[in-house]
């Protein structure tokens, strides 16, 4: 890995109860000091006892979103990362509770570049890079018209629009 990434010596929370995963993300981020955890009660100790630069969360078998509510709370950026709920409304929850992205586990060699954008970023949102980046993936898992079907999405879109217009 190389020495100038943007995660070298930054901490970084991961969770989730599949300890491959665990691992993969640990390997991914090795310039960076990453805690991990595979439950939601670790994971809620660590949250509420050391400062995180970027915190990554599964959705099912940890209780994510309640996770991410006490991420935001805590003021760190979040992002999802998930295989199981990978759908429309798991998204739209996340997009709601605060997180920053949300990335399919089938697309975790793409986790470094997504969290340099966030510290980068110095944490915003990165959803006009996510729906950039990932829209025709999950336009091929949801169906071309998903976000159509959802005002919320139509809406969301076109706030983040705007927001980068202004």
């Amino acid at each position: 890995m190389s020495n100038d990434s943007a995660l070298k010596d930054k901490v970084i929370l991961v969770v989730d109860d599949e300890p491959d995963v665990l691992e993969t993300v640990a390997d991914e981020l090795d310039m960076a000091i990453v805690h991990k955890a595979k439950n939601y009660d670790t994971a809620l100790q660590y949250l509420l006892g050391y400062t995180y630069d970027v915190v990554i969360l599964d959705i099912m078998g940890v209780n994510g979103f309640e996770l991410l509510k006490t991420a935001v709370e805590r003021g760190f950026p979040a992002l999802m990362l998930t295989a199981h709920a990978l759908t429309p409304e798991a998204l739209k929850k996340s997009i709601k509770l605060g997180a920053v992205s949300f990335l399919p586990k089938e697309r975790i060699s793409d986790l470094q570049e997504f969290l340099e954008e966030v510290v980068l970023g110095k944490g915003r949102p990165l959803w006009i890079k996510f729906f950039d980046k990932l829209g025709g993936y999950f336009n091929k898992r949801f169906g071309p018209d998903w976000k159509e079907r959802d005002q919320f999405f139509k809406d969301f879109e076109e706030s983040l629009k705007k927001s980068e217009q202004g």
